[in-house]
């Protein structure tokens, strides 16, 4: 971050210094909220969790190095104590942003944001220093710390926004006001803290509403609910996607042999085909979004095309294709899901599949429950069980609960039974079931919430093995 001295920060957040010899004393190294990653001339903000309170680590972050912390309490090391340490977070990310005049660029939607938010950094990279959200870590503490990581070379700012609640998106723009406001979708996740897409949109929209007027309102030309919301914003709107009225459009798109998207990218200032390293067909929209922002700063199609075409993933856990040395597939895309991201990665599954045509092996669908989807929930998960098995997926796999046991009902309903589908209690369940059935040539997808933890499964599939290249990377 920018050096600040104790005294400087103590005024932008509106805190008491506590047991601070010199206000004098600047913070020169990164904000944390983990006492481990403390570096010398860190500030180092405590938070009382549900499990730990950071206030407890106060003394061992100072003796790390830490120049003081942020608290809501005395701790009897050097403090600056604020009646809410999360918003003197925001604050100071606030602050921090305005100084360093950086360009922002903000994005959400209901599926997709990671990767490509993950895609806009690969991009902006080749035009100067960037920074970006790490993982998913896009609420109203993940975001101040990223933007707090930014330095004076600090050209762009790529920033992750999430919303589980009308005025959450609001908020996060005011910490950090973009110029670029990208909204990818309006899809199901947590419809059930929603109650409706429409309210999901509403959220979303927040994104646009305080672009200023030189901004720019970047809009998923394929998505009604994202389209209209073009009417609330003050800014220039660029549309992308595949409707022949998008500016920054996909066309000839198709799926090489192995499952991997290409297409003809089209921008204002002209064409470019890309071939993508990233598996799955939902990735063209992905790129799209991406390079509409690119190329609104500055970047050529042919630079765009080329970076798109070099991409891999940033984020774990995310489509992770690793070829075992016994040829098995294991394609870790656990970190979370939702109708539509469980929708894209069972039809990249079975383009997987295709890809290694009759002689190849099956196509394994290792999936757990999705999480907030509110009354929706029996039906979603239905409706995955029956996709998998129209997509001819070989195995399905429903681990857990109540919902696993919907997803191989949906299969069930949907003409798989015998060996086609079955279900198991838990990730070692699936495991084992896996290590004693699985052979060469067969491809396996893990999918599920974030809170099942099938990412587990991934894991102990690849443990022991001589892994391939990740592909991607």
């Amino acid at each position: 971050m920018i050096t600040l001295s104790l005294a400087e920060i103590a005024g932008i957040v509106g805190g008491q210094p506590h047991d601070i010899p010199d206000p004098a004393v600047t913070v020169t190294g990164p904000v944390v909220i983990d006492s481990r990653e403390v570096a010398p001339g860190s500030l180092f903000a405590a938070f009382a969790g549900e499990r730990v309170d950071g206030h407890d680590y106060a003394q061992r972050a100072v003796e790390a190095g830490a120049a003081a912390v942020l608290a809501a309490r005395p701790v009897g090391v050097p403090a600056i104590v604020v009646d809410d340490v999360v918003g003197a977070l925001g604050a100071l990310a606030r602050a921090a942003v305005e100084r360093l005049g950086t360009t922002v660029v903000a994005l959400t939607g209901s599926a997709g944001k990671t990767s490509t938010k993950d895609l806009i950094a690969q991009l902006l990279q080749r035009h100067g220093p960037t920074v970006w959200t790490p993982g998913s870590l896009n609420n109203e503490i993940g975001l101040p710390l990223t933007a707090l990581s930014a330095t004076a070379e600090t050209e762009h700012l790529v920033l992750e926004m999430g919303a589980r609640g009308i005025g959450h998106i609001r908020y996060l723009t005011e910490l950090t006001p973009p110029r670029v406001g990208l909204v990818l979708n309006v899809g199901s996740a947590h419809l059930g803290e929603f109650g409706s897409r429409e309210a999901i949109a509403q959220a979303k929209g927040e994104m646009v509403e305080g672009l200023p007027e030189d901004g720019c309102a970047v809009l998923n030309a394929d998505d009604p609910l994202v389209r209209a919301m073009a009417s609330r914003t003050k800014a220039r709107v660029l549309l992308f996607g595949e409707a022949p009225e998008a500016d920054v459009r996909g066309e000839k798109v198709r799926m090489t042999p192995d499952g991997r998207p290409a297409f003809e990218l089209h921008t204002p200032t002209g064409c470019s085909d890309v071939t993508m390293r990233l598996y799955g067909e939902h990735h063209v929209s992905n790129a799209l979004a991406a390079a509409a922002v690119a190329h609104e700063l500055g970047m050529s199609v042919t630079e765009i095309a080329e970076a798109l075409s070099e991409a891999g993933t940033l984020s774990r856990w995310r489509m992770e294709v690793t070829e075992r040395g016994d040829g098995v597939t294991v394609v870790n895309d656990a970190y979370n899901a939702n109708p539509e991201s469980m929708r894209a990665a069972l039809r990249a599954l079975a383009a997987m599949g295709q890809a290694r045509g009759a002689d190849g092996g099956r196509t394994w669908a290792v999936l757990g429950q999705m999480a907030e989807l509110g009354d929706a929930s029996l039906a979603e998960h239905d409706a995955v069980g029956r996709l998998a098995v129209r997509l001819n997926v070989s195995k399905l796999v429903a681990v857990g609960g109540r919902e696993a046991s919907w997803l191989q009902l949906g299969a069930y309903n949907e003409g798989s039974w015998g060996e086609e589908s079955v279900h198991v209690s838990d990730a070692q369940a699936a495991v084992d079931l896996l290590r004693s059935e699985l052979r060469p040539g067969d491809v396996v997808l893990v999918k599920a919430s974030r809170s099942v933890g099938l990412e587990k499964v991934a894991q102990a599939l690849l443990e022991n093995s001589t892994e391939g290249e990740v592909a991607g990377r």
